[in-house]
């Protein structure tokens, strides 16, 4: 039998999620080599290199056994998977935000039950977000640079990732209300987590264990 294969998230998490294997054990060393290779053989485990949101798709389906993605990914996708741990690492918030001059006029469109357009990469989350207020929101589902979204007159808000604020203040953009909290999360196939339950187990208790050490 293979060893684990992990589903692991370029970008803004790698290096956390990397130190989280590391601290479980798993052979991650590989993964800092400089290269565009996709797929990783280690000893005893196999890794996936993946766009974030492409993180929860492989691990769905069964190409991965286990992955680490972003709450906001799981939020907006939903996906049929399991959730292990909360990793306590690449902490943001989900925001609603809108220009510092236009802020009152979305607030009054927002109680007066008018549509506004919203400007996101995250329309699954916006949709539930208005419609939790019973509000309605024409959402412009965007791929990059959501903030100029209200500048060109795109959009009259956004709902968007933030870390630390500094490009909403960049672009005089004021955050309206914070939808959610995220941060990474170990996430299993529920097939992988039920056949292969004693390898997820101990890596899962290896992280705890080493990772509150570490913390």
């Amino acid at each position: 039998m293979r060893g684990l294969r992990v589903a692991v998230p370029k970008g803004a998490i790698f290096e956390d999620a990397l130190a989280a294997l590391e601290s479980a054990g798993m052979p991650v060393g590989v993964l800092r080599e400089d290269g565009r290779r996709l797929l990783y053989r280690a000893e005893g485990a196999e890794f996936i290199m993946s766009r974030p949101s492409d993180v929860p798709v492989f691990v769905e389906h069964g190409a991965a056994d286990i992955g680490i993605v972003g709450k906001d990914v799981l939020d907006e996708q939903q996906p049929n998977v399991m959730e292990l741990r909360d990793l306590g690492t690449g902490a943001c918030q989900m925001v609603l935000a809108a220009p510092r001059e236009n802020v009152e006029v979305v607030r009054s469109a927002i109680s007066h039950a008018e549509v506004v357009r919203v400007g996101t990469k995250f329309p699954n989350v916006a949709r539930r977000y208005f419609e939790g207020m019973g509000r309605q929101a024409e959402v412009i589902e965007l791929h990059g640079s959501v903030e100029l979204a209200p500048l060109v007159g795109l959009a009259e808000c956004i709902v968007d990732l933030t870390a630390t604020g500094t490009t909403l203040r960049e672009n005089d953009l004021v955050v309206m209300d914070e939808i959610s909290s995220s941060t990474a999360r170990l996430i299993a196939n529920r097939g992988s987590y039920r056949l292969r339950h004693p390898e997820v187990a101990a890596l899962v208790e290896a992280m705890q264990r080493n990772g509150d050490r570490v913390g």
